[in-house]
C-alpha cells in the first residue's frame, strides 16, 4: 500500500476493545510520530501517556464536573461554535454517527450518553495528552507542531493495528487532567488522543468522514 492509500484508509475509532495497550507499543507509536515536522527542530511538544487507575480518575472527574454543569476549562482559547461550511461538515459527520448508532434526534438520553463518551475519552485503554510549555506563548507555531505530532501518532497507531480519535472533550475540564496526570501548571494541555484496539462490533467505527474535493480549498498560483 502506498502512502496515499494508507492515509485514506485511516479513520477515527470511537469504540475500543477492553484490551490493554503495552507501554512498549505506546512508545513505538510515539517513536515513529516524533519525526513529524518541527519548526527549527525545536520539538516543543510533550506527551503524557495515561492508562489504568489514573485514566479512570480522569474519566470520573470529567464526567462528574460536566454533569454538575461546571463550565469548560481549557488552557488556551478555543472556538466553541463553528459557522458556515465548517458547521455543516460537523453536523454531517454527527448525522452519520447517530444514524449507525441508532440515536434519534429526539432521544435526549442517548444523545447525552454519546456526548459523555467523549468526556470519558471514549472508554479507550490509553489517553495521550499533548502539552507544551506555557512559556512558549503566543504558541501558534508550537501548536502547529503539536498538530503535526498528533497526525503522526494516529498514522503510526493505524500502522500497528490500533485506532485513535483526537478528542477535545477529554480535556474540556483541563484542571481534572492536570490533577490526576500530574501535569504541572507550567504546561498547557493542547489536546488528547484516545488510543486502543478497535472494536469491530462497535457500529460507529464503520463511519468514515467525507473530505472536500481539492477544488473547494486549494488555489493554484503560477502553475
Amino acid at each position: 500500500m502506498n502512502f496515499a492509500e494508507f492515509a485514506a484508509s485511516r479513520k477515527s475509532v470511537r469504540g475500543f476493545k477492553k484490551k490493554a495497550v503495552s507501554k512498549e507499543t505506546v512508545d513505538a507509536i510515539i517513536n515513529a510520530a516524533k519525526w513529524a515536522p518541527s519548526s527549527y527542530n525545536t520539538q516543543t511538544w510533550k506527551v503524557h501517556a495515561v492508562t489504568g487507575d489514573v485514566l479512570d480518575k480522569i474519566r470520573e472527574g470529567n464526567t462528574q464536573d460536566t454533569i454538575a454543569g461546571k463550565p469548560h476549562v481549557r488552557d488556551f482559547p478555543y472556538k466553541e461554535d463553528y459557522e458556515g461550511v465548517h458547521r455543516k461538515r460537523q453536523i454531517d459527520v454527527a448525522i452519520q454517527l447517530f444514524d449507525v448508532m441508532g440515536i434519534k434526534r429526539e432521544d435526549k438520553e442517548k444523545r447525552m450518553d454519546w456526548m459523555m463518551r467523549g468526556f470519558r475519552q471514549f472508554d479507550a485503554p490509553v489517553s495521550l495528552v499533548l502539552t507544551y510549555d506555557k512559556s512558549l506563548e503566543p504558541a501558534g507555531i508550537t501548536q502547529f507542531g503539536l498538530g503535526s505530532l498528533a497526525y503522526g501518532i494516529v498514522l503510526a497507531a493505524w500502522d500497528l493495528g490500533l485506532g485513535c480519535v483526537i478528542n477535545g472533550q477529554g480535556i474540556m475540564q483541563s484542571d481534572v487532567v492536570h490533577k490526576y496526570a500530574q501535569i504541572p501548571d507550567t504546561e498547557a494541555i493542547m489536546i488528547c488522543i484516545a488510543l486502543g484496539y478497535p472494536d469491530e462490533d462497535f457500529a460507529a467505527n464503520d463511519v468514515r468522514s467525507v473530505r472536500a474535493d481539492n477544488e473547494e480549498f486549494v488555489k493554484y498560483h503560477g502553475f
